[in-house]
């Protein structure tokens, strides 16, 4: 069974969802009270009563105004002050009884927003997941007003504006603090359009039976969010208290010119972090790259260079085909075309990332890659991704694109962004939960390239071909992964403004130290 916590849906597939529990006999009211206690606890634990004693209400006509307005009953029955605006006069049947029953209790129904202008937090219920027309004319107006407030805002489900799918503001939309997701988690949540509005997001579960979710996404989902158990699942943990460094993988990284000679070390720096036993750094003969501590077999002297710094060619004498992983790309320069070439061609596993990219963008991309005998691992940023790819850019999200790319070139595609995503060939996509713009800086791809070949190696080292595809796609999970959960770290310490390359690969084993401990029982 696959875990609530990994599910990703559209609001086609929820309210199919939805609908097979209604359809089972759970009533519509029930389950209303249901998620609206469980809500209402989350409030009440994240906002505490002396600190938050008004608490303004903001509800909608549908299901999702009906939920807001059962929180606000259960949060007046636990001592907030609560006070409800509600901006159209129509509701459906349940929100209506619900509206009746708080002017009963005697909590404030407010005429204007403006009488929720001094609360000290505001819920956003007035439209949840399924929203196609834009939000306009007055509520655009009242949406704006809450925008412009101070008090934090927790919205259900999704801040209210947003499209459930592409993450797209419909007109316009709350800029909510915090948002909670209701059942399952929503695509919405993992657009890059959607991130500076969602807040911090967290999950309702609401308990929906595993055969209903079966149903309608299948046994495998073909979309998942990234979580630490998977996560931790695919690092090459524990090791074998007699291994040694030829049992723990040996990486190629092919990287750095006379331009660019900072990203060569960056990517062993990444590969060192990740654990593996052996990394021979491809450098050009006068690029120095190999730091102390690198356990590295230079290749310095043998490697000739373009007139302009860059790899000329891979001697002939190297037997590519030794190593259990060939990273290619950070710093190369377009004038390694001849080396890009020659990794392609070998039939190890191969990843490709930066000028490996776009190098393979002036051949013939797709034919090249599904040529190949062994897995590839693509690691485009968006622009490397459309010179790639022209074509398949597609309108709804980056997921989309990804899952296309990865179909046709039979790659495994990391297409990195605010919220990376990972496409597997036979359609299952991967998404990244959380992440921090303070990676946002030149030289954390290249530790990423690292990392990825890294563990990569570790898990391909010993095994049959046949594993080689599974070894690439674990460690493109773990691997984003820790990088995002490393820069996190880094960011709560530096901030956001301070996290260069080398402070983020200082962060990187205390993170994993850190989570690690964390899945002990």
């Amino acid at each position: 069974m696959v875990p609530i916590q990994q599910c990703v849906v559209t609001a086609e597939q929820m309210r199919q969802i939805e609908g097979r529990l209604f359809a089972a006999g759970m009533p519509v009211a029930a389950l209303m009270e249901k998620v609206a206690q469980r809500i209402t606890t989350w409030l009440e634990d994240h906002f505490d009563l002396r600190i938050y004693p008004r608490i303004g209400v903001v509800a909608g006509p549908g299901h999702n105004g009906g939920d807001a307005l059962v929180v606000a009953r259960e949060l007046h029955s636990r001592g907030y002050d609560v006070r409800v605006y509600a901006p159209l006069a129509k509701f459906k049947d349940l929100t209506q009884a619900h509206a009746e029953y708080i002017k009963h209790l005697g909590i404030l129904w407010a005429e204007s927003l403006a009488a929720l202008a001094d609360c000290d937090l505001l819920v956003d219920g007035l439209f949840g997941f399924g929203l196609e027309r834009p939000i306009e004319g007055a509520i655009a107006t009242d949406v704006e007003q809450i925008n412009q407030w101070s008090q934090p805002v927790v919205s259900i489900d999704l801040p209210s504006g947003l499209h459930t799918d592409s993450g797209n503001v419909l007109g316009t939309a709350i800029r909510a603090s915090h948002t909670l997701c209701l059942g399952l988690w929503k695509r919405g949540c993992f657009q890059d359009s959607a991130l500076p509005l969602l807040g911090r997001v967290h999950l309702i579960d609401f308990d929906i039976p595993w055969s209903d979710i079966e149903a309608v996404l299948g046994q495998r989902p073909q979309v998942g969010r990234i979580t630490a158990a998977i996560a931790r699942e695919g690092l090459p943990l524990p090791r074998l208290a007699n291994t040694h460094k030829y049992r723990v993988g040996h990486l190629l990284l092919v990287a750095g010119s006379q331009t660019y000679s900072g990203a060569a070390l960056l990517a062993g720096l990444g590969a060192r972090a990740s654990g593996v036993g052996m990394v021979t750094l491809a450098v050009p003969a006068s690029l120095k790259a190999s730091p102390d501590g690198l356990p590295t077999r230079g290749l310095d002297d043998s490697v000739p260079r373009t007139p302009d710094g860059a790899i000329a060619q891979l001697p002939d004498s190297m037997d590519l085909e030794s190593y259990d992983v060939i990273a290619c790309g950070p710093g190369l320069s377009l004038a390694a075309n001849a080396c890009v070439q020659r990794v392609i061609a070998t039939p190890s596993p191969l990843l490709l990332d930066a000028d490996g990219l776009n190098i393979l963008a002036t051949l013939t991309p797709i034919p090249a890659l599904k040529q190949r005998s062994a897995p590839t691992l693509l690691t485009p940023h968006p622009g490397e991704f459309k010179r790639l790819f022209k074509g398949l850019e597609a309108p709804d999200w980056p997921g989309s694109q990804a899952q296309a790319a990865a179909h046709y070139s039979q790659a495994i595609v990391v297409l990195k962004g605010a919220r990376t995503v990972i496409a597997h060939p036979r359609g299952h996509l991967w998404l990244t939960p959380d992440s921090t713009p303070a990676l946002a800086r030149g030289g954390s791809g290249d530790i990423l390239t690292g990392l990825l070949g890294g563990l990569a190696a570790q898990k391909v080292v010993g095994g049959a071909a046949a594993s080689h595809d599974l070894a690439l796609m674990n460690a493109a999970l773990s691997g984003v992964w820790w990088h995002a959960q490393a820069g996190r770290a880094a960011a709560a310490v530096h901030s956001e403004l301070g996290v260069d390359p080398l402070t983020l690969l200082h962060h990187l084993t205390p993170t994993l130290v850190r989570e690690m401990a964390d899945a002990q029982p």
